[in-house]
């Protein structure tokens, strides 16, 4: 089995935006695949998680997962119904969808019915980190912090970055890869430790 960890970018309901940092950072990885914007049926939830799931199911590797707004919500509901095995997840300004969102979003009842309500607040199955914004337009900052408890992650406090996306500044952010790359480092620190592990008993069973 390849070892070398795969970063699967998981979007937001905008799926590709040219100058978001999540295309750059794609451009940049070496061993990255991204979840593939829909063609039908782009706000329903299940849709959103049966596409992340045929990503994840095609690797064989260790994944990482980089997600955005309501990328962050896929995952929640993806670990809720699937178990494939996450070395670990970077989950980025999460948007709030159980409480109105700016006119140019999806209604609280589109989300609803669509299957979004309410937001998953089990202990993630894998290590987590929250990357929080203190002044999201898409979720007040406190709100995050109570997800980040449920879910088990590290918070991240990242300051005032708005929702982190084009709208706010944000296209490139240089910050994503440094994350992306600490945790890759802590997936191979916990395959060699395994290793490790396994060697040493293996030569105490022949001992």
């Amino acid at each position: 089995m390849d070892e070398s960890p795969t970063v699967v970018i998981v979007p937001g309901l905008r799926d590709h935006v040219e100058d978001h940092w999540q295309t750059h950072l794609a451009r940049r990885l070496g061993n990255v695949l991204t979840v593939p914007p829909l063609e039908t049926d782009k706000l329903s939830r299940d849709a959103r998680v049966a596409a992340l799931d045929e990503v994840l199911t095609s690797v064989s590797s260790p994944v990482v997962l980089v997600a955005h707004s309501a990328g962050v919500m896929t995952v929640a509901h993806w670990a809720r119904a699937h178990h494939r095995d996450v070395a670990g997840a970077l989950l980025v300004t999460p948007a709030d969808l159980e409480l109105p969102l700016p006119e140019s979003y999806p209604s609280l009842e589109e989300l609803d019915r669509n299957g979004w309500l309410p937001i998953p607040r089990q202990r993630l199955p894998f290590p987590s980190t929250v990357a929080a914004s203190r002044n999201d337009p898409l979720a007040g900052y406190r709100r995050v912090v109570g997800l980040a408890e449920g879910w088990g992650s590290r918070l991240l406090d990242l300051g005032e970055v708005g929702h982190l996306n084009p709208a706010s500044g944000y296209g490139y952010w240089p910050r994503a890869e440094s994350l992306v790359w600490e945790l890759l480092e802590s997936v191979s620190h916990a395959a060699s430790s395994r290793t490790t592990d396994s060697e040493s008993q293996e030569e105490h069973s022949h001992a």
